[in-house]
């Protein structure tokens, strides 16, 4: 089934690989896929509920050193009680991003197992020195490529992780 799927994307994206420099290829890709989960998420979660939470939950921590200073025991148990609601609706709100990740992690998979055909151990970016991030990427991967060269996965990660930082804050999802 694998196979189909792959010769598919070989089909699709073949050429695009074939023409540009796998930097390009990759940042593209990053950029698209990374893009695609932040709208993934901004659509399958609600925003601005867990906003509310965080402003809650630093709220309640202020409040529990107030009431810890102070030493009354009545609102210690006030503020552990309003605690517990929080966390039980932070649960109902981790239950509700599960689905974008159900929905992102079988596109992860197979994106990437589809990517190892064409650049396993191909350096796609070159640093002018030894980057220790890079190093720690090549640990991860059981890579050999050398420390200046960062490969697919590597820089597949930071140019997503860049692309959906700025539709984050475009959509202004903090």
């Amino acid at each position: 089934m694998l196979e189909g799927i792959y010769k598919f994307l070989d089909n699709v994206f073949g050429p695009f690989i074939m023409a540009y420099h796998p930097m390009w290829t990759i940042t593209v890709a990053g950029a698209i896929i990374g893009a695609t989960y932040t709208l993934i998420y901004y659509f399958f979660t609600d925003v601005e509920k867990q906003r509310h939470m965080q402003k809650l939950a630093k709220e309640l921590q202020k409040e529990m050193r107030e009431a810890q200073k102070s030493g009354d025991e009545k609102k210690i148990k006030k503020v552990q009680q309003k605690q517990r609601e929080l966390m039980k609706m932070q649960s109902e709100l981790m239950q509700q991003q599960m689905v974008p990740m159900l929905l992102t992690l079988p596109i992860f998979w197979i994106f990437f197992g589809w990517l190892r055909r064409w650049y396993v151990e191909v350096g796609i970016v070159k640093a002018p020195f030894d980057f220790f991030l890079f190093d720690w990427f090549h640990k991860w991967q059981h890579s050999a490529l050398p420390p200046d060269q960062l490969g697919y996965v590597g820089w597949y990660f930071l140019t997503s992780y860049a692309a959906g930082m700025i539709l984050r804050k475009f959509l202004n999802m903090g």
